[in-house]
C-alpha cells in the first residue's frame, strides 16, 4: 500500500468514526503494518489537504477527528435551532476549580468557592463525563479526589490543560469561565458522516437521562442557591487512554513510496 492509498483509508475511517480516534486504534486498519510515526505524518499531510474548507481535521486529548470550523457554525445552528444548554455561576466555578486546581476534594472547591457545594452538582458533572473521582486524600475521612477527563477537553476541543487560558494571581477570572462555558454549549462540531444524522453534538446535544430517579437525590443545599443545573445528563465515561506503541523501524519517510512493513 503507497501513501496515496493509506491517506484514503486514514480519511475515510476519520470521517466516519463517531468519536474521536486514538493513533493506536488506526494501526488496526492496517494490521500494525504502518508505524505510529508513519500515521502521524500522513494525519498531517491530510490537515494540510483540508486547510480552507469548512471541515478541518484536528488532535484532540482523545485522538483525532475532523469536526467544523468555528465560522461555519452559525450555518449549521439552522439546521438545529434549539438552544445548547446554559450552565449556571455554581456549575462553571466548580468545574472551573477542578480544572484549574486539580485533584482537589470537594472541601477545597468549597474553600474557594466560600460556599457548600451541592453533592448533585458533581455528580451531574461526573455524569456528563466531565469530572471523575481519581483517588482520595489520606486524611481524616479520606475525601474523594476530583479531576477533568479527556472527554472535558475532548468537548472544549482542547488537546491538554496547558491550553486553557492563563489565570492572573490563581484567580477564576471571567475569560476563563467564559471560554469553558462557550466550549461546552457552542464548541465545533465533529464530523460522524457515517451516521444517520451526518453530524453529531459533542456529549452535550445528545445526552442521556441519568438512571437515577429524581426522588432518589438529595435536595438541593440552601448555602449554593444556584444549585445544580435542570439539564439531562449522560453516563458513558471514556477509557484512558494508553500510551502510543514504540516506532516502527522501516516506516516510509517520503510521499508515493510503498509502505514498509
Amino acid at each position: 500500500m503507497n501513501t496515496t492509498d493509506a491517506k484514503r483509508v486514514l480519511e475515510t475511517a476519520l470521517i466516519c468514526a463517531p468519536q474521536a480516534m486514538p493513533v493506536r486504534d488506526m494501526e488496526v486498519l492496517f494490521d500494525a503494518q504502518v508505524g505510529p510515526d508513519t500515521i502521524k505524518r500522513l494525519l498531517s499531510e491530510l490537515q494540510d489537504e483540508w486547510a480552507g474548507r469548512g471541515v478541518e481535521l484536528v488532535q484532540v486529548a482523545s485522538g483525532w477527528r475532523f469536526q467544523s470550523r468555528p465560522e461555519m457554525r452559525p450555518y449549521l445552528d439552522r439546521l438545529h435551532p434549539e438552544k445548547p444548554p446554559k450552565y449556571t455561576r455554581a456549575t462553571l466555578e466548580t468545574l472551573a476549580i477542578i480544572a484549574y486546581r486539580q485533584p482537589v476534594t470537594r472541601g477545597d472547591m468549597e474553600d474557594i468557592r466560600g460556599v457548600t457545594i451541592n453533592s448533585v452538582l458533581l455528580k451531574q458533572l461526573e455524569d456528563r463525563g466531565w469530572v471523575e473521582v481519581i483517588g482520595h486524600r489520606e486524611t481524616v475521612g479520606r475525601p474523594a479526589l476530583y479531576a477533568t477527563t479527556r472527554q472535558f477537553l475532548d468537548d472544549l476541543g482542547l488537546q491538554s490543560l496547558d491550553q486553557l487560558p492563563t489565570l492572573d494571581e490563581g484567580r477564576l477570572e471571567a475569560a476563563a469561565l467564559d471560554q469553558i462555558e462557550f466550549g461546552l454549549s457552542d464548541g465545533p462540531v465533529p464530523a460522524a458522516i457515517g451516521h444517520a444524522e451526518g453530524f453529531a453534538e459533542p456529549g452535550i446535544g445528545d445526552a442521556q437521562v441519568s438512571g437515577q430517579s429524581a426522588a432518589a437525590q438529595p435536595e438541593p443545599s440552601a448555602t449554593d442557591e444556584s444549585g445544580p443545573d435542570p439539564v439531562p445528563v449522560h453516563t458513558d465515561t471514556p477509557a484512558a487512554q494508553d500510551p502510543a506503541p514504540a516506532p516502527r523501524e522501516g516506516d516510509a519517510s517520503s510521499t508515493g513510496e510503498p509502505l514498509a512493513p
